[in-house]
């Protein structure tokens, strides 16, 4: 992936011209004529808040012109982003298993390596049925829009599943199990906005897309016994 424009997603070649430290001028896209990207000069909390309110422009700057794999160690990124996506993943079933299931009853300890392994092997294999349906579909809508490369596609939705990391606060405090289902749409909403800023695909196939593969990893969890 190349440096894009968050207005129009035209190409650029430099975002800004930097003339001594701290003293830069932001590039105008050649497209649309304006500036580049002005997320450069923003504070975090600033980008934060408008990938919350699901902004299309701050998914461009994250996606194309902070995270991208063509840069060193980004590869790296990737490997990490998906290790702490797979924990928060398992805490979550985890979470959901206890409430739903006595699992006290059944003679094992909840903290036991067997259950905790077999929580893990779900886990990952829900993954796998996820990301595999995701890029099947991505590949097949392929015919009719702008493909990306896989390892776009898979950084991109791990990175826009940052609401997971608000199953931190659960290890803390209590909370009824109806979070789970606001973080899960948020979750949802987010991967379909960045799916549609990655892959240029109308709105009515991200949703498609990311509700199918959802769903396949919802009843992969759900149809594998503890």
């Amino acid at each position: 992936m190349g440096l894009r424009c968050i207005h129009c997603g035209s190409e650029v070649k430099k975002l800004y011209v930097q003339y001594s430290p701290g003293n830069i001028r932001l590039m105008k896209c050649e497209n649309c004529k304006e500036v580049a990207d002005h997320y450069i000069e923003c504070e975090f909390m600033i980008i934060l808040i408008d990938l919350i309110l699901h902004k299309q422009k701050a998914y461009r700057h994250l996606l194309y012109n902070v995270l991208t794999l063509d840069v060193i160690d980004a590869k790296g990124i990737l490997w990490k982003s998906s290790l702490s996506y797979l924990m928060l993943d398992t805490y979550r079933y985890f979470l959901l298993s206890s409430s739903i299931k006595d699992l006290d009853s059944s003679g094992y300890s909840l903290f036991s390596i067997w259950i905790c392994g077999k929580i893990w092997l779900y886990v990952m294999f829900g993954n796998f049925v996820f990301s595999s349906i995701l890029l099947l579909a991505t590949w097949i809508s392929s015919l009719y829009s702008e493909i990306a490369r896989y390892e776009d596609i898979l950084l991109a939705i791990i990175v826009s599943s940052y609401f997971k990391i608000f199953l931190v606060a659960m290890m803390v405090w209590d909370f009824p199990s109806s979070v789970h289902l606001i973080i899960d749409l948020f979750i949802l909403s987010s991967n379909i906005v960045a799916l549609k800023v990655l892959t240029k695909s109308s709105i009515t196939q991200c949703i498609g897309l990311c509700l199918g593969a959802h769903a396949a990893k919802f009843l992969t969890y759900w149809s594998l016994p503890l």
